[in-house]
C-alpha cells in the first residue's frame, strides 16, 4: 500500500550529498534518481509500500529493529536487541547470556517474556490538520501540550478499535508535520537461537563502537498468534505467525563498492538544534551523563563480581549504560576535535542572517528561535536536578507507579496520563511481574545511595522541599538513617507483595504504613509539579519550534541541501555502499573483517574468550562454501555509509535486489557525533555478515532447521 501524505516540506529537486539521511518511506519515490544511481534494481515506488516487499518484512521490537526471515514468523535481530529475554530465561546454573541458546524443535522455543513484542507497521496516515485545529495562539506551554495529547489519545483510541493493533502519532520537524502509525502487535515472542555471550558480545566494551570489528551480533525470534491467527499472550496452543512479507536471504553477500541499503526503526537525531542546544548538549549535558554512568556502572560490576545472580540480574542494565556511555565519550571527543560548537554556530549564523533577508516569514522565524534560546536558558536552571531525579528508580521507581496506577484509574480512560490508559496495563503489569529478573535489593540500595549522593551535593534553589523533609538532613548519615528505614520496614522486596499492590485503590496506598510506599505517596506531589512543568516547557517548545524549523528547511532548500526529518522512532530507509575510511593520517581501514581476525584476537579471557569450537573449524578451515576469494576466509563484519543511529540495532542490511546480506549492529566511534553533525568522510555503520550467520549455523553451533526454514542452500 502506497503511503499517501502531504509532503509539501518535503519535496526534493535537488542532488543528494553521500549516503546522508534516514528518509521516510513516501519519499523515496522523490529520490529514486538518486536511488538507482546507487545501484538499487527494484522500483524506488515499492519501497513505499508498506505491505510490499521488502519494506513489510522488517519489523520494530520497541526500542530495535528486526525482519521476518521466514513465512513461519522466524525473526532475526541483533543479539544485543535481545539480552533482556536472554537474561529472563537465564539463571546461574543455566546462563544461556554465557552458553547461548539454540532450540531443538519449535516446542524447545521460549517465551521472551510478558513485555516482548513484535510490531508490524501497515499504515501511516498524516494527521497534522487534526492536531492543529486543537491549537491557538492564546494557550500557553501547558495547554498546548494538553489539546496535543487529547487529539493524540483520540486518533490512538480510534485506530485502536481493530483488535490486535497498537497506534501512536509522532511529530516531524518539532511539530510541523504529525503522523499517525498503526501497527500489527504481536505478544508472544520466542527465543529460538542466541550465540553465546563470547560470540554475540565478542570484544565486549573494548571493541564497541570501534573497527576493526568481529562481533556476531546476531539472534533468532519466533512470533506467535492464537490458532486463529490474533494477537494474543504467551500460550503453548499458540502458533507461528504467518507475516505478509519475509526476507529472501542473499547468501552471497556484498563486495566492497556494491549498493547498500538499512530499513529500520531510528531512536533520535537533533540535526536540527539550534546552536545553544548543541553547546549545553556538548558542554555540560554529555559530560554530567558520562560520571554518572562510570559511577553506577562501577557499582554493578564490582557488586557482579562478587555475586552471579547480580550479574545475571543486571547484565542488560549494564551492557546498555556501557554501550551508551562509550556513545557520548566518542560524541564528546569528535565534538573536541572537529571544533564542532563553533562549527554549529557558524552554521547558524548563515541560517540567521539569511532569514533576516526573508520578510515577514524570516522574521517570525528568528523571532521564535529567539523565544527556544529563552526557554533553553531556563531549562538550564534546574537541570541538574531533573538529572538527579530521572536517575531514581529501582524499587521506588515500581512504587511509585504502582501509586500512579491507583491515581489515574479513578479518572476517565482518555483522561489518563499517556502510559496509564487501559490499553498500557498489560505492559505494566508484565514491567512488575518481571522486575524480579532485574532486581536484587543490595544493588538497588547501592544505585540509590549513589543518587541521593547526588541530591545532597544540588544547590539550593534546585532542592525539593518534600525529598529534604524524607531525607532529614544534608550527609551521608542521614542518607544511610533514611534507606536503613527505606528498606527494613517495606514488603516490596518480595515479588508476590509487588503483584499484590498491582490495581490497589488510590486510599489503600495512601493508608499504607509501608515505608516505600509512603515515600512513593509522600513524593507524588512534586512528581506532579514536574511534570506539569514538563508539559509547559514541551507546549511551549512546540509553539516555536515549528516556526524555526520551516526556515531552516527553506534555507536548506536555498542551498540544493537533503532535507528529511530528524529520526523519531519511526520508520526510514537508508542507503549507501560498502567502503572502508581514514580516521587520521596514516590509517586506511578496509570495509571487511573476517574468521582470521576473530582467531587473531582470541586470548581465551573475556572478552576475547572465543569458543573452541569455533576456533578449530577456523583452524581446520571448515569454511562450507561461506569463504570468499579476497579474504581466503568467511567475512565476519563489514562497513557501509549508510546514515543510521540508536533504534536501527538489528536492522535488515538489503542488496539491491531487497535481499537480507546481514545486519546493522554498531558505529565506528568517529560517526556518533553524527546524531548532531553529519560527516560523510566519518559516518559508518557496521554489520555483521550473512555470511558468518549462516557459517554459525552451520558448521559451529548447526541449526540445520532453521537453515532449511529460510531456504537456505548449504
Amino acid at each position: 500500500m502506497r503511503v499517501l501524505l502531504s509532503t509539501a516540506f518535503l519535496l526534493l529537486s535537488f542532488p543528494l550529498a553521500a549516503a546522508e539521511g534516514m528518509w521516510v518511506p513516501e519519499q523515496l519515490p522523490e529520490i529514486a534518481g538518486p536511488l538507482k544511481k546507487a545501484g538499487l534494481q527494484l522500483n524506488p515506488n515499492q519501497l513505499a509500500d508498506l505491505t510490499g516487499q521488502p519494506v513489510g518484512a522488517v519489523i520494530s521490537l520497541g526500542g530495535c529493529t528486526a525482519s521476518f526471515v521466514s513465512p513461519d514468523g522466524l525473526v532475526i535481530t541483533n543479539h544485543h536487541c535481545a539480552t533482556n529475554q536472554i537474561q529472563i530465561n537465564s539463571t546461574p546454573s543455566k546462563n544461556l547470556l554465557e552458553t547461548g541458546f539454540n532450540a531443538a524443535t519449535q516446542a524447545d522455543e521460549l517465551s521472551g517474556g510478558p513485555n516482548a513484542r513484535v510490531f508490524v507497521t501497515e499504515n501511516i496516515r498524516d494527521v497534522t490538520a487534526d492536531v492543529k485545529s486543537r491549537l491557538n495562539e492564546k494557550m500557553d506551554g501547558a495547554a498546548r501540550d494538553k489539546a496535543i495529547e487529547a487529539v493524540g489519545k483520540a486518533l490512538v483510541g480510534e485506530c485502536e478499535k481493530t483488535p490486535g493493533y497498537r497506534c501512536s502519532m509522532s511529530r516531524f520537524f518539532g511539530g510541523l508535520q504529525y503522523k499517525l502509525f498503526k501497527q500489527k502487535e504481536i505478544k508472544d515472542v520466542r527465543l529460538v537461537y542466541a550465540p553465546p555471550r563470547s560470540v554475540g558480545n565478542y570484544g565486549g566494551e573494548i571493541d564497541n563502537w570501534m573497527w576493526p570489528r568481529h562481533t556476531g551480533d546476531f539472534t533468532f525470534f519466533r512470533a506467535y498468534v492464537s490458532a486463529s491467527g490474533e494477537s494474543a499472550a504467551f500460550d503453548k496452543a499458540n502458533v507461528p505467525y504467518r507475516p505478509k512479507q519475509f526476507l529472501r536471504i542473499g547468501s552471497e553477500g556484498l563486495k566492497q563498492g556494491e549498493f547498500a541499503m538499512i530499513a529500520g526503526y531510528p531512536g533520535s537525531t537533533a540535526r536540527y538544534a539550534f546552536a545553544s542546544e548543541f553547546a549545553n548538549t556538548a558542554q555540560w549535558t554529555y559530560p554530567t551523563r558520562v560520571r554518572n554512568f562510570r559511577n553506577v556502572i562501577a557499582l554493578i560490576e564490582e557488586a557482579g563480581s562478587k555475586d552471579p545472580s547480580v550479574k545475571i540480574k543486571y547484565a542488560p542494565t549494564l551492557r546498555g549504560q556501557l554501550n551508551t556511555m562509550k556513545n557520548y565519550k566518542g560524541q564528546l571527543d569528535t565534538f573536541g576535535k572537529s571544533n564542532s560548537v563553533a562549527r554549529k554556530n557558524s552554521e547558524e549564523a548563515k541560517v540567521l542572517a539569511w532569514l533576516a533577508t526573508q520578510g515577514a516569514k524570516g522574521k517570525a522565524a528568528l523571532k521564535a528561535h529567539q523565544e527556544l534560546v529563552g526557554l533553553l536558558e531556563q531549562r538550564k536552571k534546574v537541570q541538574a536536578r531533573n538529572t538527579v531525579i530521572g536517575g531514581i528508580g529501582g524499587l521506588y521507581g515500581t512504587a511509585r507507579t504502582l501509586y500512579r496506577i491507583s491515581i489515574e484509574n479513578e479518572k476517565p480512560d482518555a483522561q489518563r496520563v499517556a502510559g496509564y490508559q487501559q490499553r498500557d496495563m498489560a505492559n505494566l503489569k508484565g514491567s512488575i511481574d518481571t522486575f524480579e529478573k532485574r532486581f536484587e535489593v543490595g544493588m538497588d540500595r547501592k544505585i540509590l545511595n549513589y543518587w541521593l549522593q547526588q541530591y545532597i551535593q544540588l544547590p539550593a534553589s534546585e532542592r525539593l522541599p518534600a525529598f529534604d523533609q524524607w531525607l532529614g538532613g544534608n550527609d551521608q548519615a542521614a542518607i544511610d538513617r533514611s534507606l536503613d528505614n527505606l528498606y527494613a520496614n517495606t514488603k516490596l522486596t518480595d515479588a508476590t507483595e509487588r503483584s499484590k499492590w498491582f490495581g490497589a485503590t488510590r486510599k489503600q496506598f495512601e493508608s499504607s504504613d509501608d515505608a516505600m510506599i509512603k515515600l512513593a505517596v509522600a513524593l507524588m506531589p512534586t512528581t506532579l509539579e514536574l511534570e506539569e512543568n514538563d508539559r509547559r516547557d514541551s507546549g511551549n517548545d512546540v509553539k516555536y519550534r515549528p516556526q524555526y524549523l520551516q526556515g531552516v528547511i527553506d534555507y536548506n532548500r536555498s542551498q540544493g541541501l537533503a532535507v528529511y526529518p530528524d529520526a523519531n522512532g519511526t520508520l526510514r530507509i537508508t542507503f549507501g555502499e560498502v567502503v572502508g575510511y581514514s580516521p587520521q593520517e596514516g590509517v586506511n581501514y578496509l570495509p571487511f573483517t573476517s574468521l582470521n581476525g576473530v582467531a587473531a584476537k582470541a586470548t581465551d579471557a573475556e572478552p576475547f574468550d572465543a569458543p573452541k569450537n569455533l576456533l578449530k573449524a577456523i583452524a581446520e578451515k571448515r569454511y562450507g562454501n561461506r569463504a570468499v576469494d579476497g579474504l581466503n576466509s568467511v567475512p565476519v563484519n563489514f562497513m557501509t555509509d549508510t546514515d543510521i543511529t540508536g533504534g536501527n540495532s538489528g536492522s535488515p542490511t538489503l542488496n539491491s535486489k531487497g535481499e537480507l546480506v546481514g545486519l546493522a549492529f554498531d558505529g565506528n566511534i568517529e560517526s556518533v557525533a553524527a546524531n548532531w553533525l553529519y560527516d560523510p568522510a566519518l559516518k559508518r555503520t557496521i554489520h555483521v555478515d550473512i555470511r558468518y550467520i549462516l557459517w554459525m549455523m552451520e558448521q559451529v553451533d548447526p541449526a540445520p532447521r532453521l537453515l532449511k526454514e529460510m531456504n537456505v542452500v548449504q
